[in-house]
């Protein structure tokens, strides 16, 4: 490898470093916003109802896990369903190995509530011209990237605090 090359490989990596900080930052913006909005749905079947009842206002479509659920088999099936779903629908799809942080960006069951089920989140917009939001628009070209990279379920990770 030439020394031209290890740089170009070098400022590739920096380049995605920056892009997954980017989306990261825009995810959790998008999540902050769209839960004022009250246009989140969480957890894997009620996303699951509001897919099957209305794809279209789907607009963004976020698996979570963590090293807790890796051999969980039912979940991993689910996943490839809502996957594939997705794809047959044009709906942008990203993955999240943060469960924690997500819980503190959308927050968590009430006292007296059973926890919410955080390994799906649907982003949804009941009707296309009402809710327009630049960090969706960040996390669209995002996925559009990630495709034309043959990365069809890319993996985001959030800024750190």
């Amino acid at each position: 490898m030439t020394l031209e090359e290890f740089n170009a490989v070098e400022e590739q990596q920096v380049e995605s470093a920056e892009r997954m900080q980017a989306a990261g930052k825009a995810l959790e913006e998008l999540l902050s916003s769209a839960q004022r909005q009250h246009c989140l749905t969480v957890g894997v079947y009620e996303s699951a109802k509001v897919m099957n009842v209305d794809p279209d206002s789907v607009v963004l479509c976020l698996l979570a896990s963590d090293e807790q659920d890796e051999g969980d088999i039912a979940l991993q099936i689910h996943f490839t369903l809502i996957q594939a779903f997705c794809c047959d629908n044009d709906i942008n799809i990203v993955r999240v190995n943060d469960i924690q942080r997500l819980v503190e960006i959308v927050g968590n069951a009430a006292d007296n509530e059973e926890p919410k089920d955080m390994h799906c989140i649907l982003v949804t917009n009941p009707s296309q011209d009402s809710w327009k939001d630049p960090a969706l628009e960040k996390l669209g070209v995002f996925c559009e990237e990630s495709r034309c990279t043959n990365q069809w379920v890319p993996s985001i990770s959030f800024p750190e605090r």
